[in-house]
């Protein structure tokens, strides 16, 4: 691909100067690691700091106040991901194209119109006292790195050095990945698209419901009347519009004391995202006379996002509000900064964007025109001719850095609510814990309120009928603590029943995940933190027990096909990587839902199968709520194929997927095992390059499990079997009972350094289904220790 050609060109002259032999030897490696061990002298140090490296390279950081403390993070972050800090503040602030050149420039040309750097420096001329403090020392830290450091390889190789961090760094990559768990701008055009193309009907038929009986979150006994979303009047709306000039997921769960052996609530978490080398989250405990907290943060942001202090525990879920808002907007043909707003005309703030690119003497100038709506951000997207701004709460005023030092402060239930009450962005499913025997969900983050609509595919942006008149209170939030079912639980389920008042989503995961959780939960009249460890790496498919007796009541003339029958026949349902059986369903399933697609859409259902519309969206996922969509077509459209039974089709879907198993595993049934099909690459950005490619890349792995299984390994069959989606980026199992008992794992390693012994010693550990120990008391980290730094004021 283009990126791969480009980073190849700047590296050749790195490598070759660098010399093979040395880096056959190891030394180019090696040289850049950090010192772990010794004493280092730096300005912005009010009293020092200490940092102690335990044997799976998490630093222990101890510091007498917040300033060194928050030093020390940027300091320790620095030392690990350097490089990816740069990836992500480049990300964040369009700046891509300056280093790698012309291939990542149409994600810095939407990036720059969103202006999530804009968004930043106004959080940061807004900032209080404890934002500022936090955000200056934790830049000050990673300056003091960067002032004396030898830099990644990564700088190495394309010929680059970081500048100073400064604190709108932060705050611009907050905003973004904020909004890669928030957006869903990408499936309203996909949406609107659909309609043109088919009309709002199709549209409406091929829209995901949430299957009857499925679990909510929220518990039972919300008082709310509401009404089911009518999504077919917002697509015929939709349709009126044409021709007019996403996210992450997750598990997470809780039981209280009564439900645990040791009489003290346990909680899990575990993130699911894709993959990518270094690992996403960096973990860290830090110890300070006002903050205590252990879990892991994001390379970039000094706060720990997800884990435990001395009191509390808390771990999230993408809670998949919709939080992005498409707005067809009317421009005026002789003013181009005026748009129509109820009949008169307004003018639109415009900003200059200059990218950077890499080999090129001019740079890309973007006119971008902010309406009362947002940015207009169609000009960076093919192929689509209308004028499209982008109303999301990723660019509303926020305190993010503030809200998450709130919850690592927060010591009970009152407090954490306070602390979410203060969460703009992404919207989450927050799972409680406390010492006193308490839990609790609550949703925390910006939902807007909408006048009219559901913000489903764009609306009209001329009127202020589909404007958004606010946010629902935090107080009206679906929120549970201490509920009689003794545990809280989410996987990207709905999160309330229809009689919920407000509007959250119309996109959920299917409900198998959550159902599964809470059969185990249940299962057991106690839990241990082995039980949880266990519920994580679950590969039950539930929604294989639904579709697999269809299968296997087939009576197919075709011998593979009648072979492939008899290995169903015989299955459990589970999704381990070494099973024919979960290879034959899961190549099944996707042959049968192309073709159901392709029967309404012809090649137009690769949209539906994960093809995506941008750069800075690879894929959609509608997929991933496709089983019972196409479960409740077969029970309630017989006729939904021109001239066959849904028999016959599934008989030729699965011919199709036996030729596809035959094509390219063999004619050894016994050999068509999931795992060959369905792998986890762990690359990094520039591991495309061959020669970097070994260098940087690992795996593949071969992987078990799917969307719908509580381990989720996700894929999208527009781009293959592989692990192409969502999975676990993290684990989390917190025992209240002793902090020191809790473990954790990443899917590869603690370091960004492709020469420490830490950048992808987890990969083994993480595939089995281990952990290591979240290490809490300071003679259990001793025990431990495996470096000691001292960082003294100079």
């Amino acid at each position: 691909m283009g990126t791969a050609r480009t980073v190849r060109r700047i590296a050749t002259g790195a490598l070759l100067a660098a010399g093979a032999a040395a880096l056959v030897g190891g030394y180019v490696l090696r040289r850049p690691v950090p010192r772990a061990k010794g004493k280092v002298s730096l300005r912005g140090l009010r009293e020092g700091a200490e940092i102690i490296r335990d044997r799976w390279g998490v630093p222990h950081i101890y510091a007498s106040n917040l300033n060194d403390l928050a030093f020390a993070v940027g300091y320790a972050q620095a030392q690990d991901r350097l490089w990816q800090m740069e990836m992500n503040r480049r990300a964040a602030a369009g700046t891509l194209a300056e280093l790698l050149g012309e291939p990542v420039l149409e994600i810095d040309r939407m990036t720059r119109r969103i202006g999530f750097r804009r968004a930043a420096e106004r959080d940061w001329a807004e900032a209080d006292s404890v934002e500022r403090e936090v955000l200056e020392a934790y830049s000050a830290g990673v300056n003091a790195y960067i002032d004396r450091a030898k830099m990644p390889l990564e700088f190495t190789i394309v010929r680059s050095q970081p500048a100073p961090w400064q604190p709108v760094d932060s705050l611009a990559f907050g905003r973004l990945f904020g909004w890669a768990l928030t957006g869903n701008w990408d499936l309203e055009i996909v949406r609107s698209w659909t309609i043109e193309r088919f009309g709002a009907e199709v549209m409406a038929e091929l829209e995901p419901s949430y299957p009857a009986g499925a679990p909510v979150i929220l518990p039972p006994g919300t008082e709310a009347k509401g009404a089911r979303p009518d999504l077919l009047a917002d697509y015929r709306q939709a349709a009126e519009l044409v021709g007019v000039a996403a996210r992450g997921m997750s598990n997470n769960w809780a039981v209280d004391g009564t439900k645990s052996v040791t009489g003290k609530p346990l909680l899990a978490c575990d993130p699911h995202l894709t993959l990518s080398l270094p690992s996403i989250w960096w973990e860290m405990h830090i110890d300070s006379p006002e903050m205590k907290a252990a879990g892991v943060g994001l390379p970039g942001l000094p706060a720990v996002v997800m884990g435990h202090n001395e009191r509390i525990a808390w771990g999230m879920t993408a809670a998949l509000v919709d939080g992005d808002d498409l707005f067809v907007e009317q421009m005026d043909p002789a003013d181009a900064p005026r748009y129509r707003q109820n009949g008169k005309w307004s003018r639109g703030e415009v900003f200059r964007e200059e990218i950077t690119v890499r080999k090129r003497n001019e740079p890309v100038i973007e006119e971008v025109l902010v309406t009362r709506h947002g940015p207009i951000i169609s000009p960076a997207i093919k192929g689509e001719p209308r004028t499209l701004s982008l109303k999301t709460v990723a660019l509303e005023p926020a305190h993010q850095v503030k809200a998450m030092m709130m919850v690592m402060a927060a010591h009970n239930w009152d407090e954490f609510r306070q602390a979410l009450s203060q969460w703009p962005f992404p919207p989450l499913n927050f799972a409680y814990a406390d010492l006193d025997g308490n839990i609790g969900y609550q949703l925390g983050g910006l939902v807007p309120a909408r006048g009219k609509g559901h913000g489903t595919v764009p609306a009209p942006g001329w009127t202020e009928d589909y404007d958004w008149k606010g946010f629902v209170p935090f107080d009206e939030l679906p929120h549970a603590y201490n509920p009689e079912t003794h545990w809280v639980a989410s996987a990207n389920n709905k999160i309330a029943d229809d009689d919920y008042p407000h509007f959250l989503s119309a996109e959920n995961a299917d409900g198998f995940r959550q159902k599964r959780i809470i059969e185990l939960l249940e299962e057991k009249e106690k839990l241990r933190g082995d039980d949880f460890a266990a519920m994580q790496v679950d590969q039950m498919s539930l929604a294989a027990k639904e579709l697999v007796p269809l299968i296997t009541a087939l009576a197919p003339e075709d011998e593979w096909c009648r072979r492939a029958i008899t290995f169903l026949k015989a299955w459990d349902q589970r999704l381990p990587a070494d099973s024919v059986a979960a290879c034959i369903y899961e190549v099944f399933f996707s042959h049968l839902l192309r073709r159901t697609l392709e029967e309404k859409l012809g090649s137009w259902s690769d949209f539906f199968l994960g093809k995506g519309v941008h750069m800075l969206r690879p894929h959609t996922t509608f997929f991933h709520a496709s089983h019972s969509w196409l479960m409740e077509k077969m029970r309630e459209r017989p006729q939904w194929f021109d001239g066959k039974t849904w028999a016959e089709a599934m008989e030729e879907a699965l011919e199709s997927a036996v030729g596809e198993l035959r094509s390219r595993l063999g004619d050894e049934v016994s050999r068509w095992q999931w795992g060959r099909l369905h792998k986890q690459h762990f690359r990094h950005p520039l591991g495309e390059v061959r020669g970097l490619d070994r260098i940087f890349n690992r795996g593949a792995v071969p992987m078990g499990g799917d969307a719908n299984t509580v381990w989720q390994a996700a894929y999208v069959p527009y781009h293959g079997y592989d692990v192409n989606s969502f999975t676990a980026s993290w684990r989390q199992v917190i025992d209240l009972a002793d902090f020191n008992q809790s473990r954790a794992t990443l899917p590869s390693g603690q370091s960004g350094h492709t020469g420490s012994r830490h950048y992808a010693d987890m990969i083994s550990r993480w595939r089995r289904g281990e952990y290591h120990p979240m290490l809490w008391d300071r003679e259990q980290v001793e025990a431990q220790a495996r470096g000691r730094l001292r960082l003294v004021a100079g």
